[in-house]
């Protein structure tokens, strides 16, 4: 070996020294992901207008079943003409005599436990109620106001 194979400044052959050899390439970086697109629908319309934007469409079902929240002032009502408290099966059936007209198909189908949906939301309406304070927790098998 001669005196050109050593590093000057290491001591160690060139070949094995860090001096002599050139710095390593940078490592690729992946390219960017792009983000996901928004699965909004956009219907354009047919329609020529010059400043008119392309309208979003929300489509509905119609409901099939009333919701929770339509019982819940329905309820307060019973009770407080009631007294204030009223057994749980008598504010159910005052409320099915009340809504008779206006509850919807749907509404007599049965939950997977068995008990029809307009009762199923009632309860729930109550609950609802329960937890902003509107109604009180009474005796088992009975709903009151506070």
């Amino acid at each position: 070996m001669s005196e050109t194979d050593y590093c000057e400044l290491c001591d160690l052959p060139e070949s094995q020294c860090i001096h002599g050899r050139p710095p390593a390439p940078p490592a690729p970086t992946p390219p960017a992901k792009r983000p996901a697109k928004p699965t909004t629908r956009v219907r354009k319309s047919t329609t020529s207008t010059a400043a008119s934007a392309p309208k979003v469409v929300t489509k509905s079902a119609p409901r099939k079943w009333t919701p929770p929240a339509a019982f819940a002032p329905l309820i307060l009502e019973v009770l407080e003409s009631a007294g204030g408290s009223m057994s749980a099966d008598a504010v159910l059936d005052e409320l099915e005599a009340q809504l008779a007209d206006s509850l919807l198909p749907g509404d007599f189908e049965t939950t997977p436990e068995g008990e029809l949906r307009w009762r199923y939301a009632a309860r729930r309406a109550r609950q609802k109620l329960l937890t902003e304070g509107l109604m009180t927790k009474g005796s088992p098998g009975i709903w009151q106001l506070p």
